[in-house]
């Protein structure tokens, strides 16, 4: 049993993590051994995500005063808790990964920006280009109306050239006529 300073000084360090963190998934880790907790942990560490086993209890405590407190109710179980301080994308990409290849590694839930995500959108999420992708996307749909617009633009600026040519066209020839 821990001590209840050792128990203390964990809710504090998760409380930490849960503060710090944009979002987490929580996992049943149960049927993998240590060497393949390891790999999991290596794989997440090369992407910036942590990976904790917590009891549930002091985990309940430590979302209290956090925006993760309505992931109180999935603490169950065997739990380990990935945090990304960066990109849940990211963090999905790597623990769908590792749960394709390994599949006793069961998401239980996700929580990022305030919304608890199922086991299926936390694999949606996985599925979604990166960031830089989806903002090349944006910029590319904002273009492409300016392009439009300035393709326009040229068309009437060309026609209006050559009616001008033409017109200058017809008094040299009218100038040469007379």
């Amino acid at each position: 049993m821990i001590a209840k300073a050792a128990k203390v000084e964990k809710v504090t360090a998760l409380h930490a993590k849960f503060g710090g963190a944009k979002a987490a998934i929580l996992a049943d880790y149960s049927g993998l051994n240590v060497q393949q907790m390891a790999e999991l942990r290596s794989q997440l560490r090369e992407v910036i995500v942590e990976l904790h086993v917590v009891k549930n209890t002091l985990a309940r405590r430590a979302i209290e005063d956090t925006g993760f407190v309505p992931l109180a109710g999935h603490f169950v179980g065997p739990t380990s808790v990935a945090f990304s301080q960066h990109d849940a994308v990211t963090m999905a990409k790597a623990l769908t990964e590792y749960a394709k290849k390994e599949p006793k590694l069961n998401m239980r839930v996700g929580f990022v920006e305030g919304q608890i995500l199922s086991p299926e959108q936390i694999t949606a999420l996985a599925e979604l280009p990166p960031r830089e992708v989806l903002l090349g996307r944006m910029l590319a749909s904002m273009q492409s109306p300016l392009a439009g617009l300035v393709g326009v633009f040229q068309g009437v600026l060309r026609q209006f050239v050559y009616v001008l040519q033409a017109v200058k066209d017809a008094k040299e020839q009218s100038s040469h006529n007379e």
